[in-house]
């Protein structure tokens, strides 16, 4: 079953990618750059998945900015679990 993005990674990973793009660099020179697998960063962007504090750091690092810039706007509402909905 494919992950379903949830509102907390999908604003982080937005704020990630638009640093690496600002940046002037790809997904790979990113992972390169941070010791992060270009799969994870690629998952980080796409919001399937929320980075861990010390990836953040690693990520803050390589974009030349502290790991609160990538969590910036980031709301307890967005870090709610999702209710499941249920099939009739």
């Amino acid at each position: 079953m494919p992950r379903i993005p949830s509102p907390a990674a999908a604003h982080v990973g937005a704020r990630i990618q638009a640093l690496r793009k600002e940046r002037g660099l790809s997904q790979d020179q990113l992972a390169a750059a941070t010791g992060i697998n270009s799969a994870n960063i690629r998952s980080y962007e796409s919001g399937r998945a929320l980075a861990a504090l010390p990836s953040l750091v690693r990520l803050g690092e390589a974009l030349d900015v502290g790991p609160e810039q990538l969590i910036e706007g980031l709301t307890t509402e967005m870090l709610a679990p999702r209710a499941k909905s249920s099939s009739p």
